[in-house]
């Protein structure tokens, strides 16, 4: 007899997915900080996987959010909130939310209510629209679905995901910290797997490396390596149809922990390791990602006792004392107004440089003097924030419109025996190690069992160990509240822990404020489409050949139109379709990985549409044709659907003597 036969479940649970697609065409993407990485199609779309945890006896409830998205900002937090606020009440609120992001450095920005990040784009309003749509449609799916589960947790390890980008300051820490990481990367990989009578019908995996593998060259959004996971665990292995499945059976998202100084190019330079193309890195990156959370997943996982709990408290970084019990050398100190270091501007050399040529990691010798000189004059500053060399500091920008955020939220999840720390920011593995260890202690909790939930409800950059910090590589001198921010941020997780373990309240006498009345678009007003000329929209430019073997690529142009009139959010830009008798069946579409959705412009407002179909090598034999689906405004302003369908060709089955 099985477990669930004699065992009365203890939890509900509900999970849903939606898709967060923004503008395809002509937006800057967020991550790299690259202005002219500017969108022009489709790899992979972007989702939202949301889950929430219900523990019918204490009527607590938690719900989790892990989205395809390079950040999460409060702008969208705050506007999910009040959305959710409508549909719900009280039922869900700041402290019981929270959005994370997997941080691929290939999707649209320009959602964000603080100028650093929308410096290049301004605001985009579709794009916002589009994440804020997709995440409230998954919440209120992954509500709907409520029903009682069972909460499985196990760990394990991968070591073949993720380098040290930055070891020299990772080899600043205490020997105490290293040995726990001994080959400097964080192994650990968590999944905590639904079932409902029986049958896994769920799971979320944590693991540490950044969303890195497509480089800054790249422009397709794609959701990175773990994008690709989770593709590959429900639409390869559960078959899931995110065309056709508005309920599907399987939802697997693979959130990001503490992956400040985690790289995914194991070679130690962007787009390399573990060959030296960056689709296949990624693909074969989140492949490993999948592999290690499927065989823990499939082997005996212990059923989670515990019930539901939150705590949250919004705190401003920028002015927070801290007590000697957290600082590390008996004395107190306080954080400082935000700055961002020399070395900042240099980026992640692993990752992709920026086009800074004059800034590089560690000593900056111009801007160290300019800083010496400021610290002899401010000592509250120097000891903040020395010995970073300030270049741009926030804390002044901010007196001329939102630049950064200094009011930040930190929240605790405890979802049976698993505790999750909520930072909105990027948390290196040592520093992440300090605050496992500062809520595991105040819990009386395994360390495996709390992880930083990294990247969650606001951005405020990285979060490094003071240690680290003093050796001002990027990660240092983009440790934006100075050299004690990890201690406040512990300080603030012990409170949280205490509070939980207590069973008492957190007041919180601050919140973030809401800018978004202070937003102004970006030009983004539809122009009319027109064809190529002798063309009419749809119209095939370059056809496909008659015939190709499975696996080959097939490539298809069209006469199209500019795809950010309409995103297709939920739907697909592109069809593949194979003849079944008499009716064409839909195999894939532009969510894909096999497939590519590619626009360029062309003379006089005109644009072509490029569908790539990589056909797998096992494709069935037969009659194929590839469709596009796009929509043009005329003249006079208005929308008109447009489509184009290409000849049919065969694919035949694959040629083994090539």
């Amino acid at each position: 007899m099985s477990e669930t036969n004699y065992l009365p479940e203890r939890h509900l649970v509900g999970r849903a997915i939606a898709d967060i697609t923004g503008e395809p065409a002509e937006v800057g993407m967020l991550g790299y900080g690259k202005a002219d990485q500017t969108t022009t199609g489709i790899h992979l779309r972007l989702r939202a996987r949301a889950f929430v945890f219900a523990d019918p006896l204490t009527d607590r409830r938690v719900l989790l959010v892990v989205t395809d998205l390079p950040l999460i900002f409060s702008s969208i937090t705050q506007e999910v909130l009040r959305r959710l606020a409508e549909r719900f009440g009280d039922t869900y609120t700041e402290s019981n939310v929270m959005l994370t992001a997997t941080h691929t450095h290939c999707g649209p920005g320009g959602y964000s209510h603080h100028r650093l990040y929308n410096s290049s784009i301004g605001f985009r309003p579709k794009t916002f629209a589009a994440i804020v749509d997709g995440i409230v449609e998954a919440a209120e799916q992954a509500h709907e679905d409520l029903a009682p589960g069972t909460l499985r947790l196990i760990h394990g390890e991968l070591r073949e995901a993720s380098v040290n980008r930055s070891r020299a300051a990772f080899d600043r820490n205490p020997q105490e910290d290293k040995e726990f990481f001994p080959d400097a990367i964080d192994p650990q990989t968590t999944v905590l797997r639904i079932d409902r009578e029986g049958e896994s019908v769920g799971a979320i995996n944590w693991f540490a490396t950044h969303g890195t593998s497509m480089t800054n060259r790249n422009t397709l959004i794609s959701g990175d390596n773990k994008g690709y996971a989770a593709y590959h665990w429900e639409r390869v292995v559960e078959g899931v149809d995110y065309l056709a499945d508005p309920d599907p059976d399987f939802v697997a998202a693979f959130a990001q922990t503490n992956a400040g100084d985690m790289s995914p190019n194991l070679d130690g330079r962007p787009g390399h390791g573990p060959t030296g193309d960056e689709c296949e890195n990624t693909r074969i990156l989140g492949l490993r990602q999948y592999e290690a959370a499927a065989k823990l997943a499939a082997g005996y996982m212990p059923r989670m006792a515990g019930s539901i709990d939150h705590r949250f408290v919004h705190v401003d970084l920028s002015a927070v004392t801290v007590s000697a019990e957290f600082t590390g050398d008996e004395r107190e100190h306080r954080t400082g107004r935000p700055a961002g270091g020399a070395a900042a501007f240099a980026g992640a050399g692993y990752d992709g440089p920026t086009h800074w040529k004059t800034f590089r990691e560690g000593r900056n010798p111009g801007w160290d003097v300019l800083s010496r000189w400021a610290y002899r004059f401010a000592p509250a500053l120097r000891d903040a924030q020395a010995p970073k060399a300030i270049v741009a500091p926030g804390g002044l920008l901010n007196r001329f419109g939102p630049y950064v955020q200094e009011i930040v939220p930190v929240q605790l999840f405890q979802v049976g025996e698993l505790y999750l720390l909520g930072i909105p920011g990027e948390v290196t593995i040592t520093a992440g190690l300090r605050l496992r260890r500062t809520v595991a202690a105040a819990l009386g909790a395994e360390v495996a069992n709390v992880l930083v939930a990294g990247y969650s409800n606001a951005y405020i950059h990285y979060v490094t160990t003071p240690e680290e910090y003093d050796a001002q590589h990027y990660e240092g001198a983009s440790t934006l509240f100075g050299r004690w921010e990890l201690p406040a941020l512990q300080q603030i997780a012990a409170k949280l822990a205490t509070a939980m373990q207590d069973g008492s309240a957190v007041p919180s006498d601050i919140t973030a404020p809401d800018l978004a009345a202070l937003q102004r678009p970006a030009e983004t007003a539809p122009q009319p489409d027109f064809p190529p000329v002798g063309h009419h929209f749809g119209d095939v430019l370059t056809e496909p050949a008659s015939a190709y073997r499975a696996g080959e690529r097939v490539a298809v142009e069209f006469a199209g139109a500019h795809p950010n009139h309409d995103l297709h959010r939920g739907s697909t830009y592109l069809m593949v379709q194979r003849r079944d008798e008499q009716r064409w069946r839909t195999i894939a579409g532009d969510g894909d990985w096999a497939t590519t959705f590619s626009w360029s412009p062309g003379p006089a407002s005109s644009s072509r549409v490029t569908i790539v179909w990589h056909s797998p090598l096992d494709a069935t034999p037969g009659s194929y044709r590839i469709r596009y689906f796009g929509d043009a405004v005329n003249l006079g302003g208005d929308r008109v659907p447009i489509s184009g369908t290409s000849p049919e060709f065969r694919i035949d089955g694959e040629d083994h003597d090539t």
